[in-house]
């Protein structure tokens, strides 16, 4: 399967996941949705800053699925993930309310010639889409 991850432009994720600073993409929801339940080991993701082309893909190596999630186990998760995942404990009160986390860790990052995509039927503010060819995304 192949995912797209669309990143807050402000916060520079995507040139920190270059750079091999954050080695771990993180998603957290109050509710289930994707990549949560749909993205393993050998997966591809592709990356795109908000407002900007897809410009980077990473290979899965690595998945983690946390439920249930209260203010204990989220500064838990953040003590041992935190630094991969580009974020210190202070996050800890923007994930307030969140009951779900998901971890993708990163291999083989590379940048890859820039495209657009079309996220017309996946729902506009989508910012992960799971699809089997990513192809089906291009503009």
């Amino acid at each position: 399967m192949e995912h797209l991850a669309i990143l807050n432009k402000r916060r520079n994720l995507l040139q920190k996941i270059i750079l091999g600073e954050k080695t771990i993409e993180s998603r957290w929801y109050v509710n289930r949705k994707a990549p949560y339940g749909c993205i393993k080991k050998g997966d591809v993701v592709y990356f795109k800053d908000s407002g900007e082309p897809v410009s980077v893909k990473a290979f899965v190596s690595r998945v983690l699925q946390f439920d249930n999630l209260d203010d204990d186990k989220t500064l838990q998760i953040l003590k041992e993930y935190g630094k991969q995942i580009g974020v210190g404990t202070s996050y800890a009160p923007a994930l307030k309310g969140k009951r779900y986390c998901i971890l993708v860790f990163l291999e083989n990052v590379k940048e890859i010639q820039p495209f657009y995509i079309n996220k017309k039927g996946y729902g506009i503010m989508s910012a992960w889409i799971s699809v089997d060819n990513i192809g089906k995304l291009k503009a």
